[in-house]
């Protein structure tokens, strides 16, 4: 008998609708890189489409102005890494980019965002193409929520530069990250 109340009592517990709310974290998913090590055919910078990968956050934090996006590279062989995406003064309220945003030749970027050269010299995405037999390399695609409308930077400005405008008004961030190889 004492069994059978207590797998009752039991049952009752975690059978009820749970209570918990959703998560309040700042997040950064994808479309195209989720559950994937390796984006997909596209994605990449030697001799590919050099296509941005498709963006989506949720919970951005109180007081956030505006966004920057970045994609970094830390294994480049440099000594400092590597820039591949750099846009700035995305408007608080877009959630999402879609596929193929990073190319500075379509509109699909809302109006005033700034895409800064890269350290391939150009803006807007510049796919990864890691050295080949340099083994894979970790991509970080971030999201920064920041404190300013907008950034002073234009679309000259050098990675280095935006990198530290975006670190000095970042209240927080989410990151995605994947690995890519050239064999």
């Amino acid at each position: 008998m004492r069994i059978a109340l207590f797998l009752m009592s039991w049952w009752l517990f975690a059978c009820q609708p749970s209570t918990a709310q959703k998560p309040t974290t700042f997040t950064l998913t994808s479309d195209n890189l989720s559950g994937q090590a390796t984006p997909a055919e596209g994605f990449e910078g030697c001799g590919g489409q050099n296509i941005s990968p498709q963006l989506s956050w949720v919970n951005a934090p109180e007081g956030t102005k505006s966004f920057a996006i970045t994609m970094y590279d830390p294994d480049a062989p440099t000594g400092s890494g590597w820039w591949h995406w750099l846009a700035v003064n995305l408007p608080a309220d877009v959630t999402s980019l879609a596929q193929g945003a990073g190319n500075p030749k379509t509109p699909k970027l809302p109006e005033g965002v700034i895409q800064t050269l890269n350290d391939y010299g150009q803006s807007g995405y510049g796919g990864p193409c890691p050295p080949a037999g340099h083994g894979p390399h970790q991509y970080i695609i971030t999201i920064h929520a920041l404190n300013s409308d907008q950034l002073k930077v234009e679309a000259t400005t050098n990675p280095a530069v935006v990198g530290f405008h975006i670190n000095d008004n970042t209240i927080a961030k989410a990151s995605l990250v994947f690995y890519h190889e050239t064999k």
